[in-house]
């Protein structure tokens, strides 16, 4: 397959900036997952999909939107009702759930091409992104695992909570780089790291 381009590239720039008057409050990375695959389910057949994401990805996640699991390099949350979002580091994993998935139980869109995934982890990681999104990000509002589905201005995001203090986010790849820019100096107030 031929190797992806990150959209970020213009204005990546390693290093730390910012105030680090209490040490580095977030740290931010872009990850490449292999697949971003979306699945979703005609009207009752939620379940079937999530029996799909366990069969397929091994995570078994709850009934209802909002619920996630991560294990390893694979990941899934449920972002709308009957929608999930499931990632791997690993490429394949579209075709793997358009054999798993009936045509009647449901829909299977390859998103890897279309969406940057970006990490932002570290101390202060909830409240930078409290700046941009009217979402409680505390962690009993907001569990390891779980995921959301809201927007910034006009950047349309899907976040899932990986870590106590670690957070990812699936942007357009054609809005990534203006999100970038913004996350980074969102993040100057409390000191980050570009790794």
């Amino acid at each position: 397959m031929v190797e992806q381009e990150s959209p970020l590239k213009p204005v990546w720039k390693p290093g730390t900036r910012g105030n680090f008057s209490d040490g580095v409050g977030v740290y931010l990375s872009e990850t490449a997952p292999g697949s971003i695959v979306q699945l979703a389910a005609w009207h009752g057949e939620e379940k079937a999909i999530i029996a799909a994401i366990k069969k397929v990805a091994g995570l078994t996640l709850p009934d209802g939107a909002g619920g996630g699991a991560a294990t390893g390099t694979k990941a899934a949350f449920g972002f709308a009702p009957g929608k999930f979002l499931v990632v791997d580091e690993q490429e394949g994993l579209v075709a793997a759930f358009a054999k798993s998935v009936k045509t009647e139980t449901g829909t299977v869109t390859d998103l890897s091409h279309g969406r940057t995934a970006i990490r932002i982890t570290g101390p202060k990681a909830e409240w930078v992104l409290a700046k941009f999104f009217a979402i409680d990000f505390s962690l009993t509002a907001f569990p390891v695992g779980a995921g959301r589905s809201t927007v910034h201005h006009d950047i349309f995001a899907q976040i899932q909570r990986s870590a106590p203090t670690q957070f990812d986010v699936y942007v357009f790849r054609s809005f990534a780089r203006s999100f970038w820019t913004a996350l980074c100096h969102a993040s100057e107030e409390v000191g980050y790291e570009v790794k």
